[in-house]
């Protein structure tokens, strides 16, 4: 693994959307505590203002409105600019500036809960379907892509080492980051293999749902 090019560089803007919100009270907390500009959405950012802790939704942070029943929230330049920005590459950091994007410096993200939604009994297709993550897996893949730059969580139990880390300089150790990564990349094999895999036991001709 190569060293990394910036150790100095500190996590200044986290995005946290959970579905599992195990132990994001503290987490924020201690993130804020460390100087840390929070974005979020819809119950992930009710629960932390609850907790009062200091959030921006979203919405305000791309100056564009959640829309078609949350299918769209963060499908955007602005968040996916902000996560994949390599934040040493000169030629990023003007096209940064020129389009008005901030860096996003951490994601911590987990995705809809598909496998408990089809587990019940009388799931039907179209409540299956709507349990379909998009945008976390794309933010995911996004943020553990550019691990050089960004800190990507989708375990709370690394919640502690994080901190800790970001405790001695500001920012995670690049090994840290890495191994944050190749969990992501499990985690989201794993999750569109279980949507495939029960879609393939959709039988297309007789489904009722399927019919014209």
């Amino acid at each position: 693994m190569k060293k990394d090019t910036n150790p100095k560089r500190k996590i200044e803007r986290a995005l946290i959307s959970l579905t599992d919100k195990a132990g994001i009270e503290e987490f924020a907390r201690h993130l804020q505590e460390l100087g840390v500009e929070i974005l979020s959405t819809g119950g992930t950012a009710k629960k932390m203002r609850e907790s009062g802790i200091k959030v921006m939704d979203v919405s305000e942070f791309t100056g564009f409105p959640e829309m078609l029943d949350g299918r769209v929230k963060t499908l955007h330049p602005k968040v996916h600019g902000g996560i994949l920005a390599q934040k040493t590459n000169p030629e990023h950091l003007t096209q940064m500036a020129a389009h008005g994007l901030l860096p996003i410096d951490l994601v911590a993200v987990n995705l809809y809960a598909f496998e408990k939604t089809v587990a019940k009994g009388d799931c039907s297709l179209a409540e299956a379907i709507e349990n379909i993550d998009i945008g976390g897996p794309t933010m995911l893949r996004a943020a553990a892509k550019n691990y050089r730059d960004v800190t990507v969580l989708v375990d709370p139990a690394d919640y502690p080492q994080v901190i800790a880390e970001m405790r001695v300089t500001g920012n995670t150790t690049l090994k840290t980051r890495f191994r944050l990564a190749c969990k992501v990349f499990f985690l989201t094999s794993t999750y569109d293999t279980a949507i495939s895999d029960w879609l393939e036991k959709i039988n297309v001709e007789t489904h009722q749902e399927l019919q014209d």
